[in-house]
């Protein structure tokens, strides 16, 4: 199947109020795990590859033509998606390369300086026609924009996205990156302001600390992309450590690699599953209206 856009995945997602998956790809094992579970669940599913990614493999081309060559043989809708690049030669490198939308990622930066750096690449990407998803940066904690106590503020959101032009924009809710428990608790009357504010698609950032139930209410609330990589690399290392602590004197790694990339497979079929199942919407009541009369009592 050919690509898929990015675009066209989180729109689409963004109108059903269900969850737009966004994994992150490690190695080539890794992305054939997801590529797998898109086709087991039947869904669309964004491969993500980040900057980390690029520098663990020495340059873009291998890792990312790889997996461009996964999702365009893939029965599945996928498309690729350059994630946390602060690098502007990696989002040209990776444009060229095939890659059809990137998180510019200038959020370190000082406000207006993301801001010029976001809304210049931005611009030169949208000459040609790639989409772009961005963060608003440092609001809140010195830790960044993902620290657990860090809140995006919906009116800078809104003067950020009209400033830049960016078609998606990770928010800071209450999630953190690199979470190894979920147990994260995000803000759902937030997300709700959010998404009323913005025209532009909710991203969640640090989704692998928030557990099932809870990304279900994000995404009914109004979060639409959802970002996961390290609770997926947790299970592929833990299944390694099985595999050889089972038998020590393994050595071929085709086979303890193999479970480790049917267990990615595994619970990434299952998470795109509870990301695209349809939520209930709670429903919106204008502000001053009366609270719905509490039932009779039983009996």
């Amino acid at each position: 199947m050919p690509l898929v856009p990015t675009s066209s995945i989180v729109d689409t997602a963004r109108e059903a109020r269900v969850g737009a998956a966004a994994f992150n790809v490690i190695h080539l094992e890794t992305a054939e795990a997801l590529v797998t579970a898109a086709e087991r669940a039947d869904t669309p599913l964004i491969l993500q590859i980040s900057e980390n990614c690029i520098r663990y493999h020495g340059s873009l081309l291998p890792i990312t033509r790889a997996t461009l060559a996964l999702a365009e043989c893939s029965a599945a809708p996928i498309a690729v998606h350059l994630d946390h690049i602060t690098d502007a030669e990696l989002v040209h490198e990776g444009i060229a390369a095939g890659v059809g939308s990137v998180m510019v990622d200038a959020s370190a930066l000082p406000y207006e300086a993301n801001v010029t750096t976001t809304a210049e690449l931005t611009a030169w990407c949208h000459d040609r026609e790639v989409y772009v998803e961005a963060e608003l940066g440092e609001v809140g904690g010195k830790d960044g924009v993902h620290a657990p106590g860090v809140r995006t503020k919906p009116s800078e959101a809104l003067a950020f996205v009209r400033a830049t032009g960016v078609d998606a924009l990770a928010v800071a809710v209450g999630s953190s990156h690199a979470m190894h428990q979920r147990t994260a608790v995000l803000d759902k009357d937030l997300i709700a302001e959010l998404r009323t504010a913005l025209p532009v698609p909710l991203v969640l950032h640090g989704s692998s600390g928030v557990p099932d139930d809870e990304l279900r209410r994000a995404i009914a609330a109004g979060m639409t992309k959802i970002n996961i990589s390290t609770h997926l690399v947790s299970v592929f290392t833990r299944s390694i450590r099985q595999t050889l602590g089972a038998d020590p004197a393994l050595v071929d790694s085709r086979k303890y690699v193999k479970p480790a990339r049917e267990a990615v497979a595994q619970e990434a079929a299952r998470l795109l599953e509870v990301l695209t199942a349809p939520a209930a919407v709670p429903e919106e009541r204008a502000v001053g209206a009366a609270a719905p009369a509490p039932a009779p009592a039983p009996g």
